[in-house]
């Protein structure tokens, strides 16, 4: 019988596990129940995949992401696995066909919508399955999906219980890339895995540099950003509302950049068209709401940039989490101001949730505050808000690369705190700005504030300057914002003893933003530099191309052929024979048979100056 380590091998192309994947896989090969936290990109679908060729019968994958379940299945062909899937997207006769396919015990993967798994009809089927051929096992993704406070949830997911009652024997594997504690705990709960071991990796994703700008002009700023560090890279611009989606994807197209929308407004043909072609084309820019992005399977997005605050550290990390899968260096950059926290707020507070929620959520909304606001390390902040601790500074973060100056700003933070209450805790900030340097407005003249004891007091800073003093205020929760007054903000209980003088206020001291866009394209020269200068070598380009059009013939994603990791070690190492290119990770024998020869043909010519 073939080995775990063989499997990986010979069928994958890889030398050795990472991390927790090794004790994972045997503990399931056992017939171990499993709940694996693992980061996006950490290798969480060999997790049940090798599992499943180690054991009789066929492993059933539950994902709610018909995207996914392609892509899947598409690979795992290309390395000669027969697998197939079952959800909306198949029409009748194809449906048919993966019926035939699964009662002539020909699968050894299937991947399944949990509607479609919750049907009666589909319950027995596993049954006849069962007795028959054998099932493997189950694999439940994105199992996070199961929580009533998660920012996926799907309710079908509540019902996947059925699985261990009805097959008590068969192991289950539950996976997730973003889950707090609250979350794991309501995970097992849920879905019955009390007895399940739990495989928890590192939150940590060391090749993405995290970055948040102040914003100010956020549609030029991200042009610089994508100008200095991403030209001809796929990435996704994450906004708020479809309307922006829309107005800031013609934009970009008008600036000359490859940029298609994507939101839950669009009809489904322009959705799947716009999708398809991000997935299988190089250096597309999708700009979307969170309605993209879940299940998103292409390993080289080199950047995400968000114009608008999430919602929360898990979908912050989440969506960042979608760049960088294959390794390889990557960028979150994120534009934040007052603004976002009112808008978001707004949003929250005006939904149909329960009170209870609208609680939780605003929590997590803090935290996310916390996270733009904070003068440490963003790695160590990330990991902290999962219980994880980060031995020093990662080197790799803007705060760890340009340290942020702080400042003593109790005595501002005492007069931004004063023109709250003085005015009535109902004002917004460019009126308590205008009371604080002294300006008579209609609007300060109307509610007569130029007779207040704050008039005129701050005129030592610069409008800019307060409006960044608010902004880090309501982030460290010393003001809130009040909804019902139109955004005004009001004092929070946490404000009483810095009134009072007893307590101090440091606030960090925003950069120069000319000095940050000359220094962010300094790394991004640097940034290119670490694929080993591969992107202006003719091999690199030549290797691409005989990728996509590999692709094409199959109608398959790039990344489907080989990641951009084979790729840049094939570059790196100029394999010349097969032997040596078996030995590059991400190469197994289905593969190597494959593209093998093709791909020493591309070596061999660069060698000769023929590209």
């Amino acid at each position: 019988m073939a080995t775990p380590q063989q499997i990986l091998h010979d069928v994958f192309g890889y030398a050795s596990f990472r991390g927790a994947q090794q004790a994972i896989v045997e503990h399931v090969v056992a017939g171990g129940d499993a709940l694996v936290l693992m980061p996006t990109g950490g290798g969480k679908s060999l997790c049940y995949q090798i599992p499943t060729l180690l054991r009789p019968g066929v492993g059933i994958v539950v994902s709610p992401l018909i995207a996914l379940m392609q892509d899947q299945v598409d690979a795992l062909k290309q390395l000669g696995v027969s697998a197939a899937f079952l959800n909306s997207s198949l029409d009748a006769d194809a449906a048919r066909e993966v019926y035939r396919q699964i009662n002539r015990g020909e699968l050894k993967l299937l991947y399944v919508a949990p509607e479609r798994l919750m049907t009666e009809g589909f319950l027995e089927l596993l049954e006849r399955l069962d007795e028959e051929n054998g099932i493997g096992l189950f694999a439940i993704d994105e199992a996070h999906c199961v929580s009533q406070w998660g920012h996926d949830f799907r309710p079908e997911y509540r019902a996947l219980t059925v699985l261990h009652e009805r097959f008590p024997s068969v192991p289950r594997i539950a996976l997730t890339a973003t889950a707090d504690a609250p979350t794991r705990r309501e995970i097992v709960e849920r879905l019955s895995l009390e007895q399940a071991q739990q495989f928890v990796s590192s939150f940590d994703r060391p090749n993405i540099r995290y970055r948040v700008a102040l914003k100010n002009n956020a549609r030029q700023q991200l042009l610089a950003f994508l100008e200095t560090e991403h030209p001809n890279d796929a990435g996704i611009v994450y906004c708020l509302s479809r309307k922006k989606v829309e107005e800031t994807a013609a934009w970009l197209k008008e600036q000359g950049w490859d940029a298609l929308p994507y939101h839950a407004g669009l009809d489904a043909s322009t959705r799947n068209r716009n999708q398809t072609r991000f997935l299988r084309e190089e250096g597309v820019v999708m700009v979307a709401t969170v309605a993209f992005g879940m299940g998103i399977d292409k390993p080289n997005v080199r950047f995400v940039a968000h114009l608008d605050l999430p919602k929360s550290m898990e979908g912050y990390y989440q969506e960042t989490g979608r760049a960088g899968r294959d390794g390889l260096p990557a960028n979150a950059w994120m534009a934040y101001g007052l603004g976002d926290v009112v808008s978001m707020r707004q949003m929250l507070l005006s939904g149909d949730a329960p009170e209870e929620r609208k609680r939780v959520e605003l929590q997590k909304l803090d935290a996310l505050l916390g996270f733009c606001e904070s003068t440490e390390c963003r790695h160590q902040t990330i990991l902290r808000y999962f219980g994880e601790e980060y031995p020093g500074d990662c080197a790799q973060c803007d705060n760890c690369l340009e340290p942020v100056d702080t400042w003593d700003a109790t005595e501002a933070a005492r007069m931004a705190l004063s023109c709250v209450y003085r005015t009535g805790q109902r004002f917004g900030v460019a009126h308590l700005i205008d009371v604080l340097l002294g300006k008579a407005t209609p609007k300060v003249e109307q509610f007569n504030h130029q007779q207040l004891s704050t008039f005129g007091i701050g005129n030592a800073l610069a409008q800019a300057q307060w409006s960044s003093v608010y902004r880090q205020l309501v982030a460290a929760g010393y003001i809130n914002v009040d909804m019902e007054a139109y955004g005004g903000l009001k004092l929070a209980e946490a404000a009483r003893p810095v009134l009072k003088g007893l307590q101090e206020v440091w606030l960090r001291r925003d950069a120069d933003p000319v000095k940050r866009r000359a220094q962010r394209g300094e790394r991004g020269a640097k940034s290119r530099e670490s694929f080993a200068g591969a992107n202006d070598d003719p091999l690199w380009q030549a290797l691409k191309a005989k990728r996509m059009e590999l692709a094409r013939e199959q109608g398959v994603p790039p990344y489907v052929i080989f990641h951009d990791s084979t790729l840049l070690e094939i570059h790196n190492r100029k394999p010349q024979t097969l032997d040596e290119m078996a030995q590059i990770g991400g190469v197994g024998q289905a593969k190597l048979a494959k593209y093998g020869d093709a791909f020493l043909r591309v070596v061999e010519d660069a060698a000769n100056g023929m590209v």
